[in-house]
Formats: C-alpha cells, sequence, structure tokens
C-alpha cells in the first residue's frame, strides 16, 4: 500500500510526459494543416492547368 501512495504522489517525469503530449497535439495539427493546404494548391494548379491548355479564340 505505501508503494501504492508513493507512486501516486510522485511527480517525476510528468512534465517530460505533458511536453510529449504537446509536441504530439502540435504535430498532428501541423500534418492537418499541410494536408489542407496542399489539397488547395493542388486544385489551384489543375485550375491554372486547365485554363493553360485551352486555346485562346
Amino acid at each position: 500500500m505505501r508503494l501504492f501512495r508513493s507512486f501516486i504522489r510522485d511527480e517525476r517525469g510528468a512534465t517530460a510526459v505533458e511536453y510529449g503530449l504537446i509536441i504530439a497535439i502540435i504535430s498532428l495539427s501541423m500534418i492537418a494543416g499541410f494536408t489542407t493546404f496542399a489539397d488547395a494548391l493542388t486544385n489551384t494548379f489543375e485550375t491554372v492547368s486547365n485554363h493553360v491548355d485551352k486555346p485562346i479564340p
């Protein structure tokens, strides 16, 4: 029982875990943002490509 109490009160390493969670959340947000940006950029280039392929009347 004493070991369990000391384990609950021990906060060593908690900061490292918190920083790890923060980094994970930031990384996931960046990946989601880059994915959205890549889709928008692809659509822009496809639009430009479609207009360039058409001959001018």
